[in-house]
């Protein structure tokens, strides 16, 4: 069974992960109304990773007895400036969501709950990655410039 305390932890990560896929979201729409459509089909397969977070949360708080609560979620921005912009404010916003998933893990460890620890050691992993692939963009849009470059790494982030 899971402790009260790791069980609201939980419920914030839970609700953290679906305002950051309608984050995401928003910004697929923003980029498909700027003609960049992979650009926006990165974003969108982005929202849907952050669901499967959510969910993943919420299968394992089942798992070990807790309670699933879902809150409200706070308004997401509806408009940014230039690719760089967005992909910059991914970065940061994953970074924080890198925080609060090992705030997380560090609350396992003072409860003694080494399988909710194990557990996260893929969240940790996750954020790694997410990290990483936002940073790589960010490079590839900066060494494109505004020119026609910036239509290239749309096409390439639209074959994923």
């Amino acid at each position: 069974m899971i402790s009260k305390k790791l069980q609201d932890a939980f419920n914030k990560q839970i609700n953290a992960e679906m305002w950051s896929a309608n984050l995401y979201l928003s910004m697929s729409y923003y980029f498909a109304k700027e003609g960049f459509e992979g650009f926006a089909h990165w974003m969108k397969k982005q929202y849907g990773e952050e669901m499967e977070h959510a969910c993943k949360l919420a299968d394992y708080l089942i798992v070990r007895e807790g309670t699933v609560l879902l809150d409200k979620l706070d308004v997401v921005p509806t408009g940014w400036g230039s690719p760089l912009e967005v992909f910059e404010h991914t970065f940061d916003h994953e970074k924080r969501v890198s925080k609060m998933i090992d705030e997380l893990v560090e609350l396992a460890v003072e409860e003694k709950d080494k399988a909710t620890e194990d557990f996260l050691s893929w969240f940790v992993s996750e954020q790694v990655e997410e990290e990483a692939t936002a940073r790589s963009i960010i490079k590839k849009i900066k060494i494109a410039g505004t020119t026609g470059g910036i239509y290239l790494i749309d096409n390439q982030l639209g074959e994923r």
